[in-house]
């Protein structure tokens, strides 16, 4: 390559912390220039709670700016729950203080995978790896997936965060009660539980089943009705989420269903492309366990989730940010697949495809399109599949190298070793 990443930081780092006031004052001038349109989705989280109190939880939609489509409140009852506090508050003190915790969020997801990836490296050259953690919060601030969760006023970076802090760092009891807590408020992080699968953390899986099954009691105690409703009514109703097809739905079933030009469903052609992805995914796990490496077996269970998922909006895709560290910093960075994986990802959620694929397509609901917009619509799928690619090489690697080296360790150890 022309210019070496060590290159790179000797120019970069010694400004980080002028590059990321400079980027935080942007999207602070941005959020102030969107006006009553920025945070819809927050709109749901902050008006629709109180809802659940009324029996009428998922009649609640919200359509000022959304004419195509009202926005219903989609997910579990505990979900309404935990932001009932959020009701509370005054719309604009709630949009302040959601903005600010997506900020939080966006720096510990970046600094805490960054110390994973870093290890013993971490501890000898600390100023550095804060610098680094400056400069790509900075960046990946304007990365589309990440950029849309401070537009919509998402939960994913929360949830994220969350996730990182509890699978990685702390003892199985939380670690278990950090998935089962996120599962509760929004389902798709369950996938999370493969992580403690494959390091055969049994404990774990217990404290996420029990933590998950407290949520959905509370939310059973809080109102029977909507969680009967809820749970065996609109569980699975991928319609009432959104438009499967839409550019913005970059699971593999919204690929292949713009690619066909109509919905898939669960069909043959679904469930073969799922098997598939399911058997290098499995790979690609095994590799990064055995190398004892949390931020890979975490990226590899996150992806597959989202790839696997009927709808998997590009807001969801904020694991991007951990795939990255991992490529650029991790034990496989030199390798080829690697390389390539953070050019498509730079590629992808540098140029916002998905906003260009969206302005293209006649309407929300329009399914088939031109060749060319199916195929730029797999960005998101593609860049996975070499993410995967590039972990399942540890395998390989491994045999190259048969004793890890201290820079590679990874500080998580305490939960993919404990056994308490």
């Amino acid at each position: 390559m022309g210019i070496s990443l060590r290159t790179v930081e000797r120019r970069v780092l010694p400004v980080a912390p002028w590059l990321l006031v400079a980027s935080l004052t942007g999207a602070l001038l941005l959020l102030l220039q969107d006006g009553q349109r920025n945070m819809l989705d927050l709109r749901v989280y902050h008006d629709a709670p109180p809802w659940l109190l009324t029996g009428r939880l998922y009649d609640f939609t919200y359509s000022e700016f959304t004419p195509d489509f009202p926005l219903p409140f989609t997910y579990p009852p505990f979900a309404a729950i935990a932001l009932l506090p959020l009701s509370a508050l005054p719309w604009t003190l709630a949009r302040v203080l959601w903005y600010v915790g997506l900020l939080a969020c966006l720096w510990y997801l970046v600094r805490g995978s960054l110390r994973l990836v870093a290890g013993d490296r971490w501890d000898s050259d600390p100023g550095g790896w804060e610098r680094r953690a400056m400069v790509l919060a900075a960046v990946v601030l304007w990365a589309e997936p990440i950029r849309f969760n401070f537009y919509f006023g998402q939960i994913n970076l929360p949830l994220a965060a969350l996730l990182l802090a509890g699978l990685t760092r702390l003892r199985q009891p939380f670690a278990g009660g950090s998935v089962g807590l996120a599962a509760g408020v929004k389902l798709t992080p369950a996938i999370s539980g493969l992580y403690f699968l494959a390091f055969r953390q049994w404990k774990a899986v217990a404290w996420s089943i029990a933590a998950f099954a407290t949520t959905v009691g509370l939310g059973w105690l809080a109102s029977p009705d909507q969680s009967r409703r809820f749970w065996l009514e609109l569980l699975g109703d991928a319609d009432r989420v959104g438009p499967i097809a839409s550019a913005t739905n970059q699971s593999l079933r919204g690929a292949l269903s713009r690619t066909l030009g109509h919905d898939v469903g669960f069909g043959t052609t679904w469930l073969l492309a799922v098997v598939a992805v399911a058997v290098l995914a499995g790979f690609a796990l095994r590799a990064a366990a055995r190398e004892r490496d949390p931020l890979a077996v975490l990226t590899v269970v996150q992806i597959l989730g989202l790839l696997i998922s009927p709808i998997s909006w590009s807001h969801h895709w904020v694991w991007v940010v951990p795939a990255v560290v991992w490529l650029v910093f991790g034990p496989a960075r030199r390798h080829p697949l690697a390389r390539a994986a953070v050019a498509a990802w730079v590629l992808a959620v540098g140029t916002f495809v998905i906003t260009f694929l969206l302005d293209q397509q006649p309407t929300i609901w329009t399914i088939p399109r031109p060749w060319y917009l199916s195929a730029l619509g797999w960005a998101y799928p593609l860049c996975s599949l070499l993410t995967l690619g590039a972990v399942a090489a540890l395998a390989p690697l491994r045999a190259l190298r048969p004793r890890s080296r201290p820079g590679d360790a990874a500080p998580g150890r305490d939960l993919t070793t404990a056994t308490a």
